[in-house]
């Protein structure tokens, strides 16, 4: 083994050894009797020359037999630097597929269901008020308008280090200037595998092409491409030559490794985050149009609050100074802690300490601003509505979101089957936040 170690000569006659044995087997079956022996005789005596320690110049002399009768009877790989490269890359593929596939596999988080603990994509200015324009008169629109025409004014899109630092921390920036007047045109982003290549927007009949553009996440607006979403681009909304028409900072939703392996060897305990596969959802529950779709080939991420066979429901109007949240809110919503078989889970409960309530309310309501730890309890909607319960089917989950004013989850659809589970949230690797790392649980 030392010998090995400081000795180059030996170190290269051991790897000739191993290359020759590895064509005499791949071309044994069209090599002759007498080939066979000749090389199969060469590799004996290298071999016994290696493992008896015989001087240097001896091993040489082996070595340069072996190659001699290797020359003549092995027939050579055609471009054998692409074939190890290739051979390299496949075994490189095949382990980390075997690892995705039973330890860790990577999710991205693309909605704010999970706030505060997970975020997924977000962005500034906010333009959603611009989608609920029907639900505001005509002085609350205005004012809608003249608020995020403040905000594009006052994003100030860095350059140089500091761009490289927001990076890091998962912030991007997309700005478009109008190169004429117009109204605008959304073309759909180009993918190749999982990367972003461009998307194109023609404003005036003048394309305007985005390249490498950031994740926007998950359209919120049924039919509305996610950009067209974020930047506020409304049906009617005409430019002139020189305006902004995208000016937006992203935040990238959270990328994390989830542990496929734990849930092998014991089940799921309340509190954990866990991610799922949506056609686990019987599809009676996952089909409630207008008001929610559900595909089965996606991936959820929640917090698994009810276990299988318990009876669990919210108390309804979690108080702040004698004073239902909910005014505090702005939301005609109670909000409660969870009670499970009995026993009430709150914000002294491990993986509850972190719950708010997070929505956009009407202009002029009163909101809650949340605070880091401080715990807002959960919204009283649907299958937990105030006076309700819900029986958990037995070997059935039911899960819900820390964000739950904005949460689709198990209050909607119901339980779900165990075996519909992937794994738990174990490391959030990208970007690089506070909440990088393995205490997001």
């Amino acid at each position: 083994m030392m010998r090995w170690l400081f000795s180059k000569t030996i170190r290269d006659a051991s790897a000739l050894h191993k290359h020759v044995y590895r064509l005499l087997c791949a071309q044994r079956d069209v090599m002759t009797t007498a080939a066979v022996q000749l090389v199969n005789t060469a590799l004996a005596d290298l071999r016994a020359a290696l493992q008896n320690d015989e001087p240097i110049g001896k091993i040489r002399e082996k070595m340069w037999a072996l190659e001699e009768v290797g020359n003549k009877w092995l027939k050579p790989y055609p471009n054998p630097l692409w074939r190890e490269n290739v051979e390299v890359l496949l075994v490189a593929i095949a382990v980390a597929m075997g690892i995705r596939t039973f330890f860790l596999q990577p999710f991205k988080i693309p909605t704010g269901s999970m706030q505060p603990t997970l975020y997924g994509v977000t962005s500034e200015p906010d333009y959603a008020p611009l989608w609920q324009a029907g639900q505001f008169n005509s002085d609350q629109i205005k004012a809608i308008f003249q608020k995020i025409t403040q905000e594009e004014n006052d994003l100030v899109i860095p350059s140089g280090w500091q761009r490289v630092k927001d990076w890091f921390h998962g912030i991007s920036y997309v700005h478009v200037v109008a190169p004429a007047d117009g109204q605008v045109q959304v073309e759909p982003m180009v993918h190749f595998l999982i990367f972003n290549l461009k998307q194109t927007l023609i404003v005036g009949g003048v394309p305007c092409t985005i390249w490498f553009p950031p994740d926007f996440g998950e359209s919120q607006v049924t039919g509305k491409d996610p950009l067209e979403y974020r930047a506020g681009l409304v049906p009617g909304r005409y430019f002139r030559k020189g305006d902004d028409v995208v000016k937006l900072e992203v935040g990238a939703g959270d990328h994390l490794f989830v542990d496929r392996l734990t849930y092998n060897f014991r089940k799921p305990e309340r509190g954990e985050i866990v991610v799922f596969e949506t056609k686990g959802i019987p599809e009676e529950m996952r089909n409630n149009p207008p008001y929610w779709v559900i595909p089965d080939n996606e991936f959820y991420i929640k917090r698994l609050c009810g276990l299988s066979g318990e009876t669990i429901s919210l108390r309804q109007d979690y108080l702040v100074g004698g004073v239902p949240l909910s005014q505090f809110i702005g939301q005609n919503v109670p909000v409660g802690n969870l009670v499970a078989n009995g026993r009430e889970i709150t914000a002294e409960t491990p993986h509850f300490e972190n719950l708010y309530s997070f929505n956009d309310p009407p202009p002029g309501a009163k909101i809650l601003p949340y605070q880091e730890n401080h715990y807002y309890g959960n919204a009283l909607l649907q299958k937990l509505s105030p006076g309700q319960s819900y029986q958990i089917q037995t070997n059935y989950l039911f899960v819900m979101g820390d964000n739950t004013m904005d949460s689709l989850d198990s209050r909607y659809w119901g339980d779900f089957p165990a075996t519909a589970i992937v794994g738990k949230s174990f490391f959030v690797y990208w970007p690089l936040t506070s909440r990088f790392g393995w205490g997001n649980q």
